[in-house]
């Protein structure tokens, strides 16, 4: 394996062509042509446009729904540029989908994320470039290097800018879940403002029940932080309760992926919650796209920022700041 290639090709598969464009755009460099279709049968039928012996090629997949294509889209990519003699190759991966299989939670459970690093290696990526996994220890679920960018430096900006001039003393800073703390609490830190928690209890898979709320949030604006949100019945519950409960004034929420499983964007729209901020990870539906509540923030610059630096063999970390 060479230390990198000998010039950068972006590549996308289908998943969300928009921010791959994006970041080849930022990087001024036009994306590689490739087509990835199906064959009559369903299976995967990739072609690759252009010579990448000795690059180093950046391939741009999400596994996000439908997580099964996308992740075999991604595999056969790489599979085809390993055969074509690529210097490097980088698995860019803004939403690693089955991250949230990471654990047996119970007798004869799978862990499926460690399943999809082995397959990612095996394809023959030679590094990881992800953000916001459901779980920082994936990384090691790899035997390749990972570079783990975080989503809260984008998101906290424009927090800060949204109540720029204003008297932020009044706003908390809320994690919906227990798994959430550590991300909430980091993004507390940077927007200087206290913590609070909702505890909860989930009886069964995508069935939530909140319990209780540790903080004041009493007459003060709230925001929510999480990584993903899916069928938004965490994020919702957890609104309804720091209004009715806790007795917050004003409740905006933010996260990392738009995965919004249904009925989440009706759950959203009828929400106490006044503002979502997502980052584009993941292609937003015409639904999501159309919901008043919903804003999208590009991810492309920190990505093209990531892949210079890897490229030019550079830390990753100032992009954590």
């Amino acid at each position: 394996m060479n230390l990198h290639g000998k010039d950068i090709k972006i590549f996308t598969a289908n998943s969300n062509p928009p921010v791959a464009a994006a970041m080849a755009r930022a990087l001024g460099l036009p994306l590689g042509k490739s087509t990835v279709n199906s064959f009559s049968d369903g299976e995967i039928a990739v072609s690759i446009g252009e010579s990448v012996r000795g690059s180093d090629v950046f391939v741009v997949q999400s596994t996000a729904k439908p997580v099964n294509n996308h992740l075999m889209e991604l595999l056969i990519m790489i599979d085809a540029f390993k055969r074509a003699s690529a210097g490097r190759i980088t698995a860019v991966i803004p939403y690693f989908g089955y991250a949230r299989q990471d654990r047996k939670a119970k007798a004869r459970d799978p862990i499926s994320a460690k399943l999809v690093a082995d397959l990612i290696s095996a394809a023959g990526a030679d590094r990881v470039l992800t953000m916001d996994l459901h779980a920082a220890q994936i990384q090691g679920f790899f035997n390749i290097p990972v570079d783990h960018l975080l989503g809260a430096p984008l998101l906290v900006p424009h927090f800060c800018k949204k109540f720029a001039g204003e008297d932020r003393s009044d706003i908390v800073v809320v994690s919906p879940d227990l798994g959430s703390v550590t991300r909430a609490r980091k993004f507390a830190e940077k927007f200087d403002a206290a913590l609070a928690i909702v505890d909860k209890r989930r009886p069964k898979a995508n069935v939530s029940e909140v319990m209780n709320i540790i903080g004041d949030v009493k007459g003060r604006r709230v925001i929510l932080v999480d990584d993903m949100i899916d069928t938004a019945g965490t994020l919702c519950q957890a609104a309804r309760a720091l209004r009715e409960v806790g007795g917050a004034t004003e409740i905006y929420a933010c996260a990392t992926h738009a995965v919004l499983s249904p009925p989440a964007i009706q759950r959203v729209t009828e929400s106490d919650i006044k503002e979502l901020i997502l980052l584009d990870t993941i292609v937003l539906t015409p639904e999501a796209a159309a919901c008043p509540k919903i804003q999208q923030i590009s991810v492309a610059p920190v990505f093209a920022e990531a892949i210079e630096r890897i490229y030019q063999d550079k830390p990753v970390s100032p992009l954590f700041v």
